[in-house]
């Protein structure tokens, strides 16, 4: 139906071949590159403690990645270590050298200069190839699929980038972004991985998990439960990857949440048949940036090793997670959340304030003694969409 939440149960393997790419250690590497950004902070954790009250569990904690070096997102940090990566490939200088401003260095500047990155992206992972390339003068190119945010868009020129709305849906817009750095000699830093294209994804990933060493190291206790959204499953696999490493035998519950209309993920776990499962069409989604149709690799083989259960959800889940966070219980912080960024705190509010429900949030284990961590994502990143959805009550729950 329309309109349900499903959830499909999978026992995780427990490792999986890339597992080295997203330990603790290599966290710590790509957040000291990280560091010498200007602008870099750890972004908020958010301690919901009246929203935890509120729902009957003992903690609920969300990152809120809207604060990440200005550009309301996470995604700056897989596009920047990406790009330090690869150049650092190209100048023989290893990332555990490379700095932000040697990059800016003029002598350095002058070999690099004449680069072009290549990537198609949903919006925020452009803008943060876009401003990477921007802050490091060289060039980039942004493929966007049919039905973009045109905020989105602009906010990607405004960096400097030759950047477009495609005629074509996620899938052939990646395809679309390849073929054109191909013919042109740029630089694809696309951040879904297939088979042959896995190196550059997996760096963007390990940029990634900058961020979950910040959630771990500003949490007094493990969270018993963490709840990663998905589109193709490249930030959600490096982040179960993450936390399977660095809590060990004490790895929390990991669910993984999408869009029932885009939840190639959970397709491909419900089919449990060791292939990946795709979503074809229009991926006709309120949340944008999980509007993807098919599994990345690197992140699919992350997930099958350690993450426990994949749920698909309606739009109206997203749309309530938005409300909740944006309308917060007295004493909370608010956290302004995206459609893609409040799809797992809109899930698991409704998974307890649902008594229907109830059988789900037995099978995920959740009860009073629970410490949820969820993440943020994003901001208003399309702010029309945004007021639509919490000021108009666009995407309500339905009357049952």
């Amino acid at each position: 139906m329309e309109n349900e939440i499903k959830i499909v149960a999978r026992k995780p393997s427990g490792k999986c071949q890339w597992d080295g790419l997203f330990t603790r250690q290599a966290a710590e590497t790509a957040r000291n590159f990280h560091r010498t950004i200007p602008g870099y902070a750890p972004t908020p954790l958010v301690d919901l403690r009246g929203l935890a009250k509120h729902l009957g569990l003992e903690a609920f904690y969300v990152k809120d990645e809207s604060f990440r070096f200005g550009l309301n997102a996470f995604k700056g940090l897989g596009g920047s270590f990406c790009v330090a990566r690869v150049l650092g490939e190209k100048l023989g200088i290893p990332i555990t050298e490379m700095t932000f401003a040697l990059l800016q260095d003029p002598a350095v500047h002058a070999k690099i200069k004449d680069l072009c990155f290549v990537t198609a992206t949903d919006g925020n992972h452009g803008r943060g190839i876009a401003w990477t390339a921007h802050c490091l003068g060289v060039k980039s190119r942004v493929f966007m699929p049919k039905g973009s945010s045109r905020e989105r868009l602009e906010n990607i020129r405004a960096l400097g980038s030759d950047a477009c709305i495609t005629e074509f849906n996620y899938d052939d817009t990646v395809r679309h972004a390849a073929r054109v750095a191909e013919e042109t000699g740029g630089v694809l830093v696309q951040d879904t991985a297939w088979e042959g294209y896995e190196t550059i994804p997996g760096w963007i990933m390990e940029g990634y998990t900058t961020l979950a060493l910040e959630a771990a190291e500003a949490l007094s206790q493990p969270p018993t439960h963490i709840f990663l959204q998905a589109g193709v499953g490249a930030m959600s696999g490096a982040l179960a990857g993450f936390f399977a490493d660095y809590y060990g035998s004490r790895k929390p519950v990991i669910t993984i949440v999408e869009p029932n209309r885009a939840d190639c993920i959970f397709r491909t776990a419900a089919a449990g048949d060791g292939k990946l499962h795709t979503v074809t069409g229009a991926l006709d989604t309120i949340m944008a940036g999980l509007a993807c149709g098919e599994p990345c690799t690197l992140g699919w083989g992350e997930l099958a090793a350690h993450a426990e259960h994949f749920a698909s959800v309606p739009d109206w889940v997203a749309a309530q997670g938005m409300r909740i966070l944006g309308a917060p219980v007295p004493g909370d912080s608010r956290v302004i959340s995206g459609e893609s960024g409040a799809v797992t705190s809109g899930f698991v509010c409704e998974l307890y304030r649902n008594k229907e429900l109830e059988p789900l949030k037995k099978e995920l284990g959740l009860d009073k003694d629970s410490r949820v961590l969820c993440i943020s994502t994003e901001g208003a990143t399309d702010r029309e969409s945004y007021r639509r959805i919490v000021w108009d009550g666009a995407w309500g729950k339905p009357c049952s």
